[in-house]
């Protein structure tokens, strides 16, 4: 006879948004699709361990979006490619399965950042290279 139990695991989040100056447009966000291809190890995103297997994206990514495909990636001022507009920045920590090409996620568009609390380094780029509505502390 087997002896069967039922295992339930629990996994806890504590997202990191000190960047966040105010939580105006937290609430209107809009649901993006992510490129996770484009991201970086160790710098956009935790990678998974054993125990927990997925990565994890960081709140605060500045984001643009891809213009051949739609998919939004880390924002990169010297891109050409339609990631050097920025769009906005990713709201909460968001988990992926390592191998998949992409993701969901939510978008700050509009609201107060504390620009030197992002998890990347960043320079508030000039209005005509962002369609976001972001205030900088």
């Amino acid at each position: 006879m087997s002896d069967y139990q039922v295992l339930t695991t629990v996994t806890t989040v504590t997202d990191d948004r000190t960047w966040l100056a105010s939580l105006d447009g937290v609430h209107e966000a809009q649901t993006i699709p992510i490129d996770t291809s484009k991201l970086t190890a160790g710098t956009h995103y935790t990678a998974g361990t054993q125990n927990q297997p997925r990565h994890i994206i960081k709140s605060g990514i500045p984001l643009g979006n891809i213009t051949a495909s739609g998919l939004y990636a880390p924002y990169n001022a010297a891109a050409s490619d339609g990631t050097q507009i920025l769009a906005g920045f990713l709201v909460a920590e968001t988990a992926f399965t390592p191998g998949s090409t992409k993701t969901a996620g939510a978008l700050l568009w509009r609201g107060e950042v504390q620009a030197s609390k992002l998890p990347v380094a960043f320079a508030p780029p000039a209005a005509a290279n962002t369609t976001a509505f972001i205030h900088y502390r």
